[in-house]
């Protein structure tokens, strides 16, 4: 069965996949660090109180995270098709992946600026620190192993995603997997596809383990 279109078939679902996951990443991040900052700041005891705004995001945030991908997939159809003129293939797949990743990405953003020493906070405001500089020198500095982390969970969490959005044509190994595992009855494509998708997942902990010593100068 494995001859040389379907190992290339299986080439150009990795690459998909990869495209898929490391860019939804990507792109989520540039949502959701800055809404998940905003969430920091604006809480209850952040270093701009707002009610309001605070209130909004969470909501906004609970509101996202509480629709099943596969739902959110097909609910973001029309949305999908009017940002690259089409609902399936891997580039499709992205703009839902986005919107799943941002608000995720933003909690775990804002669980990570909470666990910073308040007393650090506190010495840069005696210092005459903006709040800016606060946020930009003293919190994500401060944060930047949680937030490492936070990052090479929520690739682990995409790449799955990505898997899953072949049940509607969303490209990549998940795609393969649907349409000659399931469809098709070829067990052995399946099982393949399994296998990289767990290799591809290794990988990407692995390399972000190693990369989260290196940034951990407690570590050191």
């Amino acid at each position: 069965m494995f001859d040389s279109k379907v190992i290339q078939m299986i080439l150009i679902g990795i690459k998909d996949t990869l495209y898929m996951t490391l860019v939804s990443t990507a792109l989520g991040y540039v949502l959701g660090l800055p809404f998940g900052i905003i969430l920091n700041v604006t809480r209850k005891d952040g270093l701009i109180p707002n009610r309001v705004i605070y209130g909004i995001g969470d909501f906004i945030c609970n509101i996202i995270r509480s629709v099943p991908f596969l739902i959110l997939l097909i609910l973001l159809i029309p949305f999908t098709r009017l940002i690259v003129g089409k609902s399936y293939g891997s580039t499709a797949t992205i703009v839902p992946l986005v919107v799943c990743a941002a608000p995720y990405i933003a909690r775990v953003v804002e669980s990570s600026l909470n666990e910073v020493d308040a007393g650090v906070i506190e010495a840069a405001k005696a210092m005459g620190a903006s709040n800016i500089q606060i946020i930009l020198k003293v919190l994500l500095v401060e944060a930047r192993v949680s937030l490492f982390n936070g990052a090479v969970i929520t690739t682990g969490i995409l790449l799955g995603y990505s898997a899953m959005s072949g049940t509607v044509g969303g490209g990549g190994l998940g795609d393969i997997a649907v349409r000659y595992g399931y469809y098709r009855w070829q067990t052995d494509i399946m099982i393949v596809t399994v296998i990289l998708l767990i290799v591809i997942f290794q990988i990407i902990q692995n390399v972000g383990n190693k990369l989260t010593i290196k940034i951990d100068h407690r570590k050191r």
